[in-house]
């Protein structure tokens, strides 16, 4: 049936032909409604998609610098903790054991592979807890997670070392206080990315998008030949190229989300706490608070001492570079 709108353009008048944009019967709406909710649909779907592994890796970014190291925490106690006797060499030996033992806690709580390497305080006793801690960790009673009470031992005996003057100001004080409390910071912000993951039924959302869009077109792309020569039933070599490489991109992305969503697992690309846990213990917080405590080398005259003008030299595969001149500003003159 044909649809007449003759008599509504007679005439040209104001708002003539944008009155027509509000009719149905006939109109493009009516026409092409239903793909548009189909392509709707298929945008919502990417859009939720994105987000989602966006999102994960937003967390995993988050998580990953939330990880407590003890880097400018052992700078603070190895400088303001003095005492080369037996005495001072405890203090800040404990003061960094306290430290990492708060970590190990709070990593022994969220990291399969940290649990696996202590799974009872006993093995904790066993790496660099003492007998007398474990005793006085376990008199506290506590429904919650207790990694924090290594960090409070932190706070007494950093106030102990100032009563003996091993901390020789309040101001000395206070930056171990700061830098405590930027520590305990990212142990406490560890413990919380593990209690609020990312709702459930986002995810179960995101899944099922996935793996439903793909179950249709396991059905829906199937080549159909035009003359339809399936007397014999040979083999269709057509390869859904397209397809395949959506199903790589989209799946793949998928599993990316479902691999950083928790990076404390024991997947390949998860988070080597063991080795971070060795790193920060051995090779580092002892190493700055025992060893290198006061160690300098002798005070001596610099290469450029005598010379006001000097440069750092260049091999000779570099040497080109000192040809470019140097950038004073994009509109310097």
């Amino acid at each position: 049936m044909t649809v007449s709108y003759s008599l509504e353009v007679a005439n040209a008048r104001f708002w003539g032909f944008s009155r027509l944009l509000f009719r149905w019967k006939g109109s493009i709406y009516r026409l092409v409604y239903k793909e548009c909710v189909v392509f709707c649909v298929v945008y919502l779907f990417f859009s939720i998609f994105y987000f989602y592994v966006t999102l994960a890796f937003n967390r995993w970014w988050g998580q990953y610098t939330s990880f407590p190291l003890p880097d400018n925490l052992m700078m603070a106690v190895s400088g303001n903790v003095h005492g080369s006797d037996t005495r001072g060499r405890l203090f800040r030996r404990t003061l960094m054991r306290y430290a990492n033992l708060s970590s190990v806690l709070i990593l022994r709580s969220i990291s399969t592979r940290v649990h696996k390497r202590f799974p009872t305080l006993h093995h904790i006793v066993e790496a660099f807890m003492t007998a007398q801690e474990l005793q006085l960790f376990d008199s506290l009673h506590s429904d919650y997670n207790k990694y924090w009470m290594p960090l409070t031992w932190f706070s007494n005996l950093a106030s102990r070392a100032r009563e003996e003057g091993r901390v020789r100001d309040d101001i000395a004080l206070r930056l171990l206080m700061d830098e405590l409390n930027n520590y305990r910071a990212k142990c406490s912000l560890l413990f919380h990315y593990d209690w609020i993951s990312i709702p459930l039924v986002y995810t179960q959302v995101v899944t099922i998008a996935v793996y439903s869009f793909f179950a249709f077109c396991v059905v829906g792309r199937q080549f159909l030949n035009p003359a339809k020569g399936y007397k014999d039933h040979r083999i269709d070599m057509y390869v859904p190229v397209f397809t395949l490489l959506q199903f790589f991109f989209y799946a793949g992305w998928l599993k990316v989300g479902e691999l950083i969503i928790n990076p404390f697992g024991e997947d390949d690309d998860d988070f080597e706490t063991n080795q971070l846990i060795d790193r920060n213990i051995q090779q580092v917080s002892m190493l700055a608070v025992d060893d290198m405590y006061q160690s300098l080398a002798p005070l001596e005259k610099d290469k450029h001492w005598a010379q006001r003008y000097f440069s750092v030299p260049y091999t000779l595969s570099t040497a080109a570079e000192t040809l470019t001149p140097a950038f004073k500003g994009s509109t310097y003159d």
